[in-house]
């Protein structure tokens, strides 16, 4: 084995290195997850952000209400409309996050080796003496000699706007502390993580609940980001909560692993879960720094040869104020894409940064240039290795799939499909070309009306890696007539022409089903 990275193409021309990146239809294979807010919420900057390669628009709803959330949500339905270009929207509830609430918003000034008073009564006005939390366990949760970090939004690992104490005593519901660093803390709401302690709130708050069953069922979301992941458990009763919302049965629920009891229970979670995030700024903050990479090749690993898309957040934070990454996170997003990561998730560097538009074409630049030394070949041995035999009719036809598109430079892999399923397994073994899933609707009924089903197939495939979704016209079933399916192929087709990933002569591979039997098969194109 060669000494290089593991999933590198060999060898890489230096040529290459210096060549122009090229634009295309697809910024990149690897997905971006935008969080829309303050510097991200009108039609003009949104569309941009959907231009730059934005596939799904996260709602935090750590901060703000549902109405501005409305109003952002309102902007993205006519930024789609405006640039033609779908996007998912995702849901992230509050979970079981401590937050220190300053009511004046006034800033905060600690300084290193002074005390500062953290009480439960939220009455109280936040001040470098005394801050007020909204959680009523944290004298009973740790002890003397503990850490604890508060910070705004998530500790961007800048020093002065976040800050570290640690734990001098406890006196009866308030917890006594020592500033170990001076900083100042801005804004009217801070997280505060307090370090491998077991926080007793649960993982769905009445608040998540109100948000996801009116905010939620109203907007349809196709995936629900569930903070604070710890358990399996958490998961099923999610989706227990979920399947009795009208159409929320249908959302995807990404398990977000964000301290090591989530770690420790990350297999069980990831059998539950439809996809996880990988919250690496409170991960960086439980793990030892020199852990957080190994965690990330595992955990990604482990997504991958599930078929469940993995998303990687807090990758280029000096963006957040600057127009270019630093080299380390530069590097860090491209070893992402090369560790197996489906989508790049941008927090505060969209949310409140200054630069949204070019931050996730900077972001979708960097991911194209790592897909195309990611070492194919490697993966699908390791995967197939993984899944063993025999595979399961579906499994089989995936991997035929991907094989026969490689083995003739296929320009695209098409797939029809109405469940998603087989469009997402053939993106499992990660074929070097874009799969157009083309997501043939379903006619469904609930006794009082006739609907199709279709669009959230269609929207969830926003977060894989190399999946691209169009949604048939439903008078095409996935499995009919031949002569019904050349006419959805020459559409897909179209579509691929119009985006620029076919040409003339180009061959194609293409997966359907034609009565009881999949078919692969491969179609050189004459004009």
């Amino acid at each position: 084995m060669h000494s290089t990275h593991l999933l590198l193409e060999e060898p890489i021309r230096m040529a290459s290195i210096l060549e122009p990146s090229k634009a295309s239809f697809f910024p990149a294979m690897t997905k971006i997850v935008g969080t829309l807010g303050p510097k991200s919420r009108s039609v003009e900057v949104i569309s941009g952000c959907l231009k730059a390669g934005m596939s799904v628009a996260r709602f935090d709803f750590s901060w703000h209400d549902p109405e501005y959330h409305q109003e952002t949500l309102e902007n993205l339905k006519s930024a789609v409309k405006l640039t033609k270009k779908l996007c998912a929207v995702m849901l992230d509830t509050v979970g079981a996050e401590m937050q220190v609430v300053n009511k004046s918003e006034k800033a905060i000034s600690l300084q290193a080796d002074a005390m500062v008073i953290l009480t439960p009564d939220a009455g109280q006005e936040a001040s470098s003496e005394l801050l007020p939390i909204n959680f009523d366990g944290l004298s009973k949760a740790v002890k003397k000699g503990d850490t604890i970090f508060i910070g705004q939004y998530l500790f961007t690992g800048s020093e002065t706007t976040s800050v570290w104490l640690e734990v001098s005593e406890v006196k009866g519901n308030d917890v006594v502390c020592v500033i170990k660093n001076s900083a100042t803390l801005a804004g009217s709401l801070f997280t505060l993580h307090a370090s491998q302690i077991h926080i007793d709130l649960p993982t769905l708050t009445a608040k998540d609940k109100e948000v996801i069953s009116t905010w939620g069922v109203q907007n349809k979301i196709d995936f629900l980001s569930l903070s604070y992941t710890r358990h399996a458990e958490d998961v099923r009763q999610a989706r227990e909560f979920l399947s009795k919302l009208g159409d929320l049965y249908q959302t995807q629920i990404f398990a977000k692993i964000e301290n090591i009891e989530g770690l420790n229970h990350f297999d069980e979670i990831l059998q539950e879960a439809d996809g996880i995030i990988l919250s690496r700024g409170n991960l960086g903050i439980d793990l030892p720094p020199e852990k957080v990479f190994l965690f990330q090749k595992a955990a990604l690993y482990k997504c991958n040869m599930a078929g469940k898309p993995a998303v990687v957040t807090r990758v280029v934070d000096s963006m957040t104020d600057n127009l270019r990454p630093t080299r380390a996170e530069a590097t860090d997003v491209a070893n992402a894409v090369l560790d197996g990561s489906d989508a790049i998730l941008l927090g505060a560097e969209t949310l409140r940064g200054l630069y949204p538009v070019e931050t996730i074409s900077t972001v979708g630049r960097i991911c194209s240039e790592a897909e195309k030394v990611f070492n194919q070949d490697m993966y699908f041995k390791k995967t197939v290795k993984y899944v063993g035999e025999p595979m399961t009719h579906l499994e089989s036809i995936a991997s035929s799939a991907v094989r026969a598109a490689i083995k003739v430079k296929a320009s695209v892999i098409i797939c029809f499909t109405s469940s998603g399923r087989a469009a997402r397994l053939i993106a499992k073994y990660r074929p070097t070309m874009p799969v157009l899933s083309v997501v043939i609707p379903r006619l469904k009924t609930n006794q009082l009306k006739w609907s199709f089903s279709g669009a959230f197939e269609a929207r969830q495939s926003l977060i894989v890696r190399g999946l691209f979704p169009m949604l048939a016209d439903p008078r095409h079933p996935a499995e009919s007539t031949s002569a019904s399916n050349e006419s959805v192929l020459r559409v897909a087709l179209d579509h691929g022409k119009a985006a620029g990933v076919i040409k003339s002569h180009d061959r194609v591979v293409v997966c359907q089903k034609v009565g009881d039997a999949s078919v692969v098969k491969i179609i050189e194109l004459e004009d």
